[in-house]
């Protein structure tokens, strides 16, 4: 695990890193003191949070792209594969906006977003992909973190979904933050089975170019994204078969979620940080 060389086309990256990240969260807080407007307002705060929102996505990118595609290959380290996940969340739920009215998401996804960006900047290590790979490792790569990504969004919204019930069952009101039930569990339900045809392509992508399990530390990868992959499908199953609902759910989304972060977080974690081995 190296460090990223300090070049000129990198010397902007921190202070862009940080303006973004002050428009994360300042998007962040308008998004939130929306709801807490009169309906006359509250559009306009909301317009304003997007837009800043926006912004941050279009900075962020820029900070990415010299970090991520680099003369050497591509750069997928620990925190740096973080950011881009980040990067691409928040891309996401700023497109999903478009449609539907999901500011409890972005209020939540836009911050964190912030936050991945900061830490990449303050631990720019690398874990350098070959440029020349074959274009289905490419491909594998790239549905990979889309739909890391829009699982991601569906743990959260599943997260929202539980709060929400629980609130409803101790006979509290719901927060005027959240969108209505019916809502939330279709986003959720929707997402998650985007993710999954995504998560499954991947999969069979990647299982092309398995050549020695031990010498490509992939055992504990292949064993969580396969149990990953096994929980949402028969979430996926109990769904569109079976008409599971809300809370049911929850659980798989957020099961499957937890899994698939092992996969991807957990082992970068252990083999760079603990292990020192890329």
């Amino acid at each position: 695990m190296r460090r990223v060389n300090f070049t000129p086309q990198l010397m902007l990256s921190p202070l862009l890193g940080i303006i973004a990240t002050v428009l994360y969260v300042t998007a962040g807080v308008l998004l939130i003191a929306a709801h807490g407007q009169r309906a006359t307002n509250s559009a306009g705060w909301r317009r304003f949070g997007f837009g800043l929102g926006t912004l941050a996505v279009a900075l962020h990118a820029v900070v990415l792209y010299p970090t991520t595609i680099t003369t050497q290959g591509v750069n997928l380290s620990l925190f740096n594969a973080g950011s881009v996940v980040a990067w691409c969340v928040a891309v996401v739920v700023l497109m999903l906006n478009v449609r539907r009215e999901l500011g409890s998401l972005a209020a939540v996804i836009l911050p964190a977003a912030g936050a991945a960006l900061i830490l990449d900047l303050c631990f720019p290590t690398t874990h350098l992909i070959a440029t020349d790979m074959p274009l289905g490792m490419r491909l594998h790569i790239a549905l990979g973190v889309i739909a890391y990504s829009l699982f991601a969004l569906a743990a959260i919204q599943a997260i929202f979904l539980r709060i929400a019930t629980r609130q409803l069952r101790q006979h509290h009101p719901i927060m005027h933050f959240l969108p209505p039930l019916p809502t939330m569990e279709a986003v959720m339900f929707q997402l998650t089975a985007l993710a999954f045809a995504l998560l499954t392509v991947s999969l069979a992508l990647g299982a092309a170019y398995v050549m020695n399990i031990r010498a490509q530390h992939l055992a504990h990868k292949i064993v969580f994204s396969v149990l990953a992959w096994l929980v949402f499908a028969v979430l996926v199953y109990g769904r569109w078969w079976l008409d599971w609902r809300g809370r049911r759910g929850v659980k798989y989304v957020i099961g499957g979620f937890t899994l698939l972060a092992l996969a991807f977080f957990g082992t970068k974690f252990v083999l760079e940080l603990i292990l020192h081995r890329v």
